[in-house]
């Protein structure tokens, strides 16, 4: 039974994923905008491999990382070969973790607090993380030493966002991290965390739109006072931090 729920929650990602193919399309131009050809790329948490895939398209060097054993698996087999498959959980420090899955809706599997913070919050009332997988855990500073300093970290693991950026001990250029309005406290605390590393300025993407909700960027205080007006109910997206200039 566990098979066949894992194999539901991979076709229903890949629905989700490359169901519309228009949306690729317009990822890869935003990307193209934001990342100079031929720059690193890690995808943290790369799921089935759209953001992969779409960096890759825009001209990056692609380095993505995917924990859950289905989702590796497909990942191994579908990439194109000059992406780097890194079977690992990101966080704090090396070693191993249990992650908490849910097989029919795998892109809310986690490490971090989601499964018992969010599982009565609106829109994951349906959710169940039904099994565990025992993962391997690296950490930001371990893949820049393994494949250098990158240009772009982008970084979707459901409310384990501190954690992934707790392992990281120098800026980047450009990160983009998950913001949840059910835990307002993982995307405030990733809001603290790069304001320790560097002079960041931030911008907000809602769902999965590849346009910047501000024409501005602003400031940590700024940004910090907008998450914290978020509702719980409300559509999450991505948070993109850039270090001034």
């Amino acid at each position: 039974m566990t098979a066949l729920r894992s194999a539901a929650g991979l076709g229903r990602s890949l629905a989700i994923y490359y169901g519309r193919p228009w949306r690729q399309n317009a990822l890869v131009e935003f990307y193209r905008r934001l990342i100079a050809p031929g720059a690193l790329a890690f995808d943290i948490g790369a799921h089935v491999g759209s953001r992969s895939r779409a960096l890759r398209r825009a001209g990056a060097r692609v380095v993505a990382v995917e924990p859950q054993a289905p989702f590796a698996a497909f990942l191994r087999l579908s990439l194109p070969a000059d992406v780097t498959l890194v079977q690992a959980a990101c966080g704090a420090a090396s070693g191993e973790a249990e992650l908490a899955v849910s097989s029919l809706h795998p892109t809310v599997s986690s490490l971090g607090p989601l499964p018992d913070q969010a599982a009565t919050a609106p829109g994951f009332e349906h959710v169940r993380w039904d099994a565990r997988q025992r993962v391997e855990v690296t950490t930001l500073d371990a893949l820049i030493a393994a494949h250098g300093r990158p240009g772009f970290v982008k970084i979707d693991v459901e409310g384990a966002e501190p954690e992934v950026l707790a392992g990281l001990s120098q800026p980047v250029e450009l990160v983009a991290f998950e913001y949840l309005p059910a835990l307002p406290g993982a995307a405030l605390a990733a809001v603290d965390r790069l304001a320790a590393l560097g002079a960041y300025e931030f911008n907000a993407v809602r769902g999965e739109a590849p346009v910047f909700l501000w024409s501005g960027w602003r400031d940590a205080r700024g940004v910090r006072n907008w998450l914290a007006a978020r509702a719980a109910g409300e559509e999450s997206g991505d948070l993109y931090a850039r270090l001034a200039e």
